[in-house]
């Protein structure tokens, strides 16, 4: 079975595609990435939403801004903030470390 990520930040340009970039060669795992801004490259949707199995934002702003924009498609989802602040570059060694540190071990416990 695939699970479907889907990694959430503010403009979508450094921390949710670093993400992606990073999780997307792994075994049974789709990924994508969106942002909350309107000047994202890609702006999240329900689309997205719907598709995501997991959702993963980088700070808490962007989950409220899911739970005020997107309520009803999120109501069973769980929406998992790991508190990274928009101080990386991306592909910074430094943010990968920390997303592979903070994002794998859940992903472990869903499939384990």
């Amino acid at each position: 079975m695939v699970t479907k990520i889907l990694f959430i930040c503010g403009k979508n340009r450094r921390r949710s595609t670093t993400a992606e970039e990073i999780f997307a060669g792994m075994d049974g795992v789709e990924v994508s990435s969106a942002g909350t801004s309107p000047e994202a490259e890609c702006p999240v949707s329900w689309d997205l939403l719907e598709w995501a199995d997991r959702v993963f934002v980088m700070e808490t702003s962007q989950r409220k801004y899911l739970s005020s924009h997107f309520s009803k498609v999120l109501k069973d989802k769980r929406v998992v903030c790991l508190n990274i602040p928009d101080k990386y570059e991306y592909m910074q060694d430094e943010l990968v470390d920390v997303l592979r540190a903070k994002v794998l071990p859940m992903l472990r416990r869903a499939r384990g």
